[in-house]
């Protein structure tokens, strides 16, 4: 598989333990999770969407935006300049 696309996958489908809201989601990678995207409880007015680039990259990144798709776009940009 390209190494270029990304998978977005609910939490609770990615991660055995826990309790995962429906808007967590693991981002994969060649079947390997590289990042995060969520609507975080804690977040810039308007821009509740967190999402996280990180998972043995050599730098993370954190942003928030206005919406998921948003999310979607930033994270994938981030991933493929590093």
């Amino acid at each position: 598989m390209d190494k270029d696309y990304l998978v977005l996958k609910r939490a609770s489908a990615s991660r055995l333990s826990g309790e995962w809201s429906d808007d967590d989601y693991d981002v994969l990678s060649d079947g390997i999770i590289v990042g995060r995207i969520m609507k975080a409880a804690a977040a810039p007015v308007g821009q509740p969407w967190l999402w996280t680039l990180a998972y043995g990259r050599t730098k993370t990144a954190r942003r928030s935006t206005a919406t998921r798709r948003r999310a979607r776009v930033a994270f994938a940009k981030s991933w493929r300049r590093e």
